[in-house]
């Protein structure tokens, strides 16, 4: 079983990365990746913090983007306690650990973004993710932590058991597209529809594009899916090139 890979998004602070190590390692789980640190890497200060668990951060992924850090994911969580005008599932820690053991048992990756300490996943980061983990917090003060939500996300994994409800197991079966050929499929939909004229006006076009990064990571296509649209496009673009000739 493949356990899920947590992902630090811009993390700022050492001790955090550190105390977020801990935690993950109480609930065994050693696959961590670190998307462009404010302070650089190696940090000491992780390492001091992370004590016994500084195995995970020898080992830890460096990426410059969100977009690397997921390209081998079959399935991405993002956590966020904020609102967001983006449509997605939305999902209790226990639900989305549910879902991932589901997956590991069939050989499929699972990611789980945790953003930034200061405010949190950006928009741009949210819609690269299939669903939303959301803690059910008090509402007048939602904020955690970073290493507390790794422990929270941490804890519902290790507790769960391996009997899963049947529309889970379904999910776990499912062949899903590589984030890699998403992304590609969203490049290929951007270029005809940019040739198109349809990102008009200008000034929402980059909201446009992000609506539609964001339908494509949530739909959570297969990879039969990907290929016909890709088909479904290239069939279009045919057609429309021998019309005008």
């Amino acid at each position: 079983m493949i356990a899920p890979s947590f992902i630090l998004v811009r993390p700022q602070m050492g001790e955090n990365i550190g105390a977020a190590a801990r935690a993950m390692l109480n609930f065994g789980l050693e696959r961590m990746r670190i998307v462009d640190p404010r302070d650089g890497w190696p940090n000491p200060k992780a390492v001091a913090m992370a004590s016994g668990a500084g195995r995970l951060l020898d080992h830890a992924g460096l990426f410059g983007t969100v977009q690397e850090a997921i390209a081998d994911c079959d399935y991405v969580f993002a956590t966020t306690a904020r609102g967001r005008e983006l449509v997605k599932p939305v999902v209790t820690p226990e639900r989305a650990m549910e879902m991932a053991r589901a997956m590991a048992a069939e050989g499929k990756r699972v990611g789980v973004l945790f953003g930034p300490e200061r405010a949190g996943l950006e928009n741009e980061d949210v819609a690269l993710a299939n669903a939303i983990v959301t803690v059910p917090v008090n509402p007048d003060f939602p904020s955690l932590n970073l290493a507390q939500c790794a422990l929270l996300l941490g804890y519902e994994w290790r507790r769960q058991s391996e009997v899963f409800a049947p529309e889970v197991m379904q999910l776990a079966r499912t062949e899903f597209a590589a984030r890699v050929d998403v992304e590609k499929l969203g490049d290929h939909f951007e270029e005809r529809l940019d040739a198109a004229g349809f990102f008009f006006p200008a000034d929402k076009a980059e909201g446009m594009k992000l609506n539609l990064r964001n339908m494509w990571a949530r739909l959570g296509l297969t990879k039969a899916e990907v290929q016909t649209f890709h088909g479904m496009l290239r069939q279009i673009a045919f057609k429309l090139k021998h019309q005008r000739d």
